[in-house]
């Protein structure tokens, strides 16, 4: 063999053990695009347990000719409304025009508002948001994919990475997503008129009395409550209590929850908060009692962000946020009723000191559903 062919398999194989190195698993597409697919949920109210399958699928997890050339990860086609660029790709048939954009970002929100805005997939919008299955084969009923098996990979998908937990953190976790998920056009009158109704139902042999949550003047609305009716009751201007709840616009509350009846301040006493699961930023400001304009500063966040469980989150300037408890790991505990320091140092065999200190509690005093976090 001559030193010329011998350059030549040289490069052969170079080039063929790159190509395969270069190659990302179905994980890693997920955990490179899991939080634009959850910060979509929470903007559009497409599943994010739906989006990442569909785009693992269309893109071969991330590694297809297509997606290299235009970010695009969900092949949509350009049509006869797309202005923007686009890239030519075989498909169905040869040299098909698809979109191309700059970013994941831009391809995962066109993807969102694509299903968003066409009459067929309307009907996917009156779905649980945690009901993947149902998602999957209404897809294809409504036109998606021509592969008979796509509701089944998508299924598989979904099952075999645990995707559908991220629907159901979101779902919990977010109530302003509750109002974009729900998407039904219904009167308002009727609706302020039966939550009023509601309202005042609930309070027949009670007072609705003012009650303290984190030092403020709070009360705990039930579900199906809107924010005009617990106004009305209080004697507080609409407006101020939208924006003492940083909530843009009136609407059923979707679950129980604290509603202040005065201004947040901007900071907390305590220097941080440590998320549980994927939370979005409203309720963060709400269960800290914070302002959300001042968390979205102090993080680096937006409107849309949804940040991953076990991250701190700063609640006051020049705060110091520790990466560990004393260089270990921690764990959680969720006060309940009736709970206090000294019983919960107990069951974790714990002081009272060490828990002040973990959580930087400048008194003894907690609250029902308060975060707790305990050095392991």
């Amino acid at each position: 063999m001559n030193m010329n062919c011998i350059k030549l398999l040289f490069i052969f194989l170079f080039s063929t053990v790159t190509s395969i190195a270069q190659k990302i698993t179905v994980q890693q597409y997920l955990d490179k695009y899991r939080e634009i697919a959850v910060s979509e949920m929470i903007r559009s109210g497409v599943p994010a347990d739906i989006t990442l399958a569909q785009g693992v699928l269309e893109t071969e997890n991330g590694n297809s000719d297509l997606v290299k050339r235009s970010n695009n990860h969900f092949g949509i086609k350009c049509k006869e409304t797309w202005t923007g660029e686009r890239v030519y790709h075989d498909d169905d048939e040869k040299g098909e025009c698809f979109r191309k954009y700059d970013n994941a970002e831009e391809s995962y929100r066109d993807h969102s508002d694509f299903l968003k805005n066409r009459p067929n997939y309307t009907a996917l919008f009156k779905l649980n948001p945690t009901d993947y299955k149902a998602w999957a084969y209404g897809l294809k009923k409504a036109g998606y994919a021509t592969n008979p098996n796509y509701p089944k990979i998508l299924i598989k998908t979904i099952e075999d990475f645990n995707l559908n937990q991220l629907s159901i953190d979101v779902v919990k976790s977010d109530n302003l997503f509750q109002d974009t998920v729900n998407n039904k056009k219904q009167n308002t009158a009727s609706i302020v008129e039966k939550s009023i109704q509601k309202f005042n139902g609930i309070f027949k042999s009670k007072n609705p009395s003012l009650s303290k949550f984190n030092g403020l003047n709070a009360y705990y609305a039930e579900a199906g409550v809107s924010m005009l009716a617990i106004a009305s009751n209080f004697d507080i201007p609409l407006s101020d209590l939208l924006e003492f709840n940083d909530f843009q616009t009136d609407g059923l509350l979707q679950e129980k929850q604290w509603i202040f009846l005065e201004k947040k301040p901007k900071e907390s006493k305590r220097d941080y908060y440590v998320t549980t699961a994927y939370e979005g930023i409203h309720g963060i400001a709400q269960l800290n009692a914070v302002q959300m304009n001042t968390l979205i500063e102090l993080n680096g966040l937006n409107l849309l962000s949804v940040v991953k469980p076990n991250t701190y989150i700063k609640l006051k300037t020049n705060a110091e946020i520790p990466q560990t408890i004393n260089g270990q790991n921690s764990t959680k505990h969720q006060v309940k009723s009736k709970e206090g320091l000294y019983s919960i140092s107990k069951k974790y065999n714990v002081s009272v000191e060490q828990i002040k200190k973990w959580n930087n509690l400048q008194s003894e005093e907690l609250t029902i559903g308060q975060e707790l976090i305990i050095s392991k």
